[in-house]
């Protein structure tokens, strides 16, 4: 984690240097308060990765003796297909569209929401690859 912590706080140096200058040379409010806030969040996620890193010790990235074979292993749960996703998009689309063509189209995207993020969350309590 110690170099995802510089990795980021490099980029928060670099940001604090550039926006004062961005600002001399432009004098535009949205490019310098864009600047600022990515700056700003550069530092919340190093000081998230410094304090992460203090409590949970040294891990495989920052020890110079580590092999890859100690990482091997599982890495997580990952579904092998699922017809969930496009429902839901497609709902939110049909959600999106609403205001443009008729707000009863919001309505119809917004059932049809819950119905299909309803089907992503219980996929894995009933058919083939029921828990």
């Amino acid at each position: 984690m110690r170099g995802s912590f510089w990795a980021f706080m490099s980029v928060f140096i670099f940001l604090l240097v550039v926006t004062p200058i961005y600002w001399l040379l432009s004098h535009e409010i949205v490019g310098t308060v864009a600047l600022t806030m990515s700056a700003l969040l550069c530092l919340m996620i190093s000081w998230y990765l410094r304090v992460t890193s203090k409590s949970i010790g040294p891990t495989l990235e920052d020890r110079p003796d580590a092999t890859i074979a100690e990482g091997a292993g599982v890495i997580g749960f990952f579904p092998p297909s699922s017809i969930w996703p496009f429902w839901c998009a497609l709902a939110a689309g049909v959600f999106v569209l609403g205001p443009v063509f008729g707000w009863w189209l919001s309505l119809l995207g917004g059932a049809v929401g819950i119905w299909a993020l309803s089907g992503w969350i219980y996929q894995y309590y009933v058919g083939d690859y029921k828990h």
